[in-house]
């Protein structure tokens, strides 16, 4: 519910101030929040490490952020934009722990049935939550259950497939926060790197920098490096903890 609740937060915090803002500030702040919170749960890895790798993404999401906002000019977001941004990150920060918790303790879940709650958990909440964001939008006019059901087919199909592909991921999450060497705060970490995946589209598939300066250039090659360097750091942690 807590990661349904952040991502719906997400998805209005980018209709309001674009990716440039949106994306870079929310994944930055939840990927602090939840490292932090996960390594309090289950301290696993080289700390040393791990928060080495987080300091070099932050790093590779603020110059994504900077190239966007070079990219775009100049352009700003509002403050709804901002606030609702930063919710987003503080909220998907905090979900991961719970899941954490889920996995350790006396009579505790495997990941494969925590991720069964996880999705009830989802289902049950999309509807109230959904509706919420539908009929008090945060921009733009309200929308109904009408005009929900009026989208094509194959828009919808689009959203059930990348449903399916976020729902493999997060097994294969949950499966690594529940390998003792590995941990949630490095599973989680390392989930977060899903900035860089959205970058590399946004770049080499749709090109949404064609054109752009040397400068902007020079931003995104700096957060490809920090991006892989970052994630390096993090995937060692587990072996010299």
């Amino acid at each position: 519910m807590i990661f349904n609740l952040g991502n719906l937060l997400l998805v209005a915090a980018i209709s309001v101030a674009g990716m440039a803002v949106a994306f870079p500030l929310g994944a930055g702040l939840a990927l602090v929040i939840g490292a932090i919170l996960n390594y309090v749960v289950t301290p696993a890895g080289s700390p040393l490490l791990l928060f080495g790798g987080i300091l070099l993404i932050c790093a590779a999401i603020a110059a994504n952020a900077l190239a966007y906002r070079e990219r775009s000019k100049g352009a700003r977001a509002g403050t709804k934009g901002i606030v609702l941004s930063l919710l987003c990150g503080v909220v998907i920060g905090l979900f991961y722990p719970f899941v954490a918790k889920a996995l350790i303790g006396e009579n505790h879940l495997g990941p494969y049935t925590v991720y069964f709650v996880f999705a009830l958990g989802a289902l049950a909440s999309n509807f109230p939550l959904n509706y919420a964001f539908m009929r008090r939008p945060v921009s733009g006019p309200r929308v109904s259950i009408r005009e929900y059901f009026q989208g094509g087919l194959g828009a919808h199909a689009w959203g059930v497939l990348g449903g399916l592909i976020w729902g493999t991921g997060t097994i294969c999450s949950f499966v690594a926060a529940y390998t003792p060497m590995v941990g949630p705060a490095t599973s989680f970490s390392l989930g977060e790197g899903n900035t860089m995946i959205s970058a590399v589209w946004g770049v080499f598939v749709w090109k949404e920098f064609r054109g752009a300066t040397s400068e902007v250039r020079r931003l995104l090659a700096l957060m490809f490096a920090l991006f892989v360097l970052g994630l390096v750091s993090i995937s060692l942690a587990p072996v010299f903890g």
